[in-house]
């Protein structure tokens, strides 16, 4: 079985990584290199200090931490305390609020962290809202075997890797205090209830 991102990411086929054939779990994988590719093919309206890209209509708090390679796209807004870290990208309109911490993920068009959140090594669609102290998250802590398995559509995904949270479909939500645990891919539009656990490792 293949997973294929612009099946769930509408804008994934048009955004800077629209040419890689890789399912999501490389894709994270690889963040850094595929952020800092990206980077250096965009337009004027960033300004680039380092491995960090920021548009021109983007604000990014005083107080937030944003470590490269990153891409804060237009009118993406980054609270204070926000901890931005391991190749991030951020689409158009995103909102990483106070106190969040986006590792290794995309983001796109519209998607929110809304505050005391963790999303780690996933990829969030268009018009994602995940709501106050929700988790996404990346590794299996509590297993021997750390490798990241989900059952999925019948069948089971061997992805070979140990660290990958989600692939979130476009217009996914995600209620207050939440958790996702490590390795899950949701359709667009899922609801996931506040105080939920989404769990799609095999049993």
């Amino acid at each position: 079985m293949t997973v294929e991102i612009a099946a769930f990411v509408a804008r994934w086929a048009a955004s800077p990584f629209g040419a890689l054939v890789a399912a999501p779990w490389d894709v994270t994988q690889h963040a850094e290199a595929h952020v800092a590719a990206a980077i250096a093919c965009l337009s004027t309206d960033y300004v680039v200090n380092g491995d960090v890209a920021l548009h021109r209509s983007a604000t990014v708090e005083a107080g937030a931490v944003v470590k490269g390679p990153a891409i804060i796209g237009p009118l993406c807004f980054v609270a204070a305390g926000a901890y931005l870290r391991g190749g991030v990208f951020l689409d158009e309109a995103c909102i990483v609020g106070p106190n969040a911490e986006l590792k290794t993920s995309f983001m796109f068009k519209g998607a929110k962290l809304a505050h005391l959140n963790f999303v780690g090594d996933s990829i969030l669609g268009a018009g994602v809202n995940i709501e106050a102290g929700a988790i996404v998250a990346n590794y299996r802590n509590e297993l021997e075997d750390k490798a990241i398995r989900i059952a999925w559509r019948g069948g089971v995904l061997e992805t070979g890797v140990e660290k990958f949270g989600a692939l979130l479909g476009d217009e996914t939500r995600v209620g207050a205090n939440a958790v996702i645990s490590p390795g899950a891919i949701l359709e667009r539009t899922a609801r996931v209830g506040r105080l939920a656990l989404v769990d799609q490792y095999p049993h």
